[in-house]
């Protein structure tokens, strides 16, 4: 199977989509994500929105209907949703396999 082109994701937008599961705003975003990264990553406005006009163009993320007129709203899309769970499954398999390695490793450091 070959991978995707946007693939890798870059942390911030890994982040940002995985943020954008539930519908929210840019300062939400940006708070999501510093939560959800463990404060790791922080974004200034400008990154957040260059970010979001790049999810835009790619269509993983679109705007979502809001109560409030003054804020964008965004949320995942199904090709976001997809391209977050490749990447996931990418990062998953590089840590099963680093385990495994590891593994093998402790094994000759103990016989030696």
């Amino acid at each position: 199977m070959s991978r995707d082109k946007h693939l890798p994701l870059t942390e911030t937008v890994y982040y940002i989509l995985l943020a954008l599961l539930e519908p929210a705003h840019g300062y939400l975003i940006m708070q999501k994500v510093e939560e959800l990264s463990a404060g790791q990553v922080r974004m200034a406005a400008g990154t957040l929105y260059g970010a979001v006009d790049n999810l835009l163009k790619q269509k993983f993320i679109q705007p979502a209907a809001s109560e409030d007129s003054r804020r964008k709203v965004y949320v995942i899309t199904d090709l976001g949703r997809e391209m977050l769970r490749q990447d996931y499954e990418r990062m998953r398999h590089m840590i099963e396999v680093t385990n495994m390695q590891w593994g093998k490793e402790e094994l000759l450091h103990e016989k030696i």
